[in-house]
């Protein structure tokens, strides 16, 4: 069995009847039988949340929506959590904070069943801190500090771990978040840095992926690259010096081969 797509989008992704990117993940959800769950976990108002993507996922045509209320890690345990999300077709993961959401699913028992049921086809979608752990690194915090001059601090956390060697950034554009991913590849090399820009999201399945939505997917290679030198300033900024790094900006249609780590052409319609 094949492990499930992973559609992952950048955020603020259009909540409408025509909205690809959500209508994309109800086509997908549609490979496997079982009601559609939403896991509202990384929100503070999560009810708000569910409420929110149940209205839109029915006008989309869904009729069996499952909301996963799961707001302590006892609750991450629950017996009938679980079997609840073991029935589920597909999973989508709503926004918020991805730190709350580590610390109340990661490395209980429904983390791994999630895992299971993805590498058993489960297909899940997340969207803004949902995107963000999917990975099994991710960046939890980054704050400018003002001093003499503006420098940034990254403070990174563990994701689910579906796609291990992704670490996915949303808001990309957006929220100018171009400096603290290339930091973050700096310090993980054997990492991919996947930036998704608001209403874009990517479809993966297998070793590639491929760019749906609005705007642009931008990918940060430093496999073959080099920290040359790192600075921790004294009010806690980091300063980089790196070279040969490698950066990909992908459009609507065009794929990305994980392994080669190279540009493939668009897909055709």
């Amino acid at each position: 069995m094949k492990s499930g797509e992973l559609l992952i989008i950048g955020g603020n992704e259009e909540k409408c009847k025509t909205g690809d990117i959500l209508n994309t993940f109800v086509d997908l959800s549609r490979k496997r039988k079982g009601p559609m769950g939403i896991l509202p976990s990384a929100s503070e108002i999560p009810d708000e949340v569910s409420k929110d993507y149940i209205k839109v996922f029915k006008k989309l045509g869904v009729t069996d929506v499952e909301v996963i209320n799961v707001n302590d890690r006892d609750e991450a345990d629950d017996p009938k959590v679980l079997e609840t999300v073991t029935e589920l077709g597909a999973l989508f993961i709503t926004g918020g904070d991805q730190n709350r959401l580590a610390d109340i699913i990661r490395e209980t028992k429904l983390h791994t069943l999630l895992i299971e049921l993805w590498k058993s086809g489960l297909v899940i979608g997340g969207t803004s801190a949902g995107a963000s752990i999917m990975g099994e690194e991710m960046i939890i915090y980054s704050e400018m500090k003002n001093n003499e001059e503006e420098r940034l601090r990254i403070e990174m956390g563990k994701g689910f771990g579906f796609e291990k060697k992704l670490l996915i950034d949303q808001h990309f554009s957006q929220r100018a978040r171009f400096g603290r991913l290339i930091s973050a590849i700096a310090e993980n090399r054997e990492l991919v840095g996947i930036g998704i820009d608001e209403n874009t999201a990517i479809i993966v399945k297998g070793d590639q992926f491929e760019v749906i939505g609005e705007h642009q997917v931008f990918v940060v290679d430093g496999k073959d690259g080099s920290l040359v030198e790192f600075t921790r300033t004294d009010n806690g900024g980091e300063e980089l010096t790196i070279t040969d790094f490698k950066l990909h900006a992908l459009t609507n249609g065009f794929c990305f081969n994980l392994s080669s780590r190279k540009i493939m052409k668009r897909k055709e319609a």
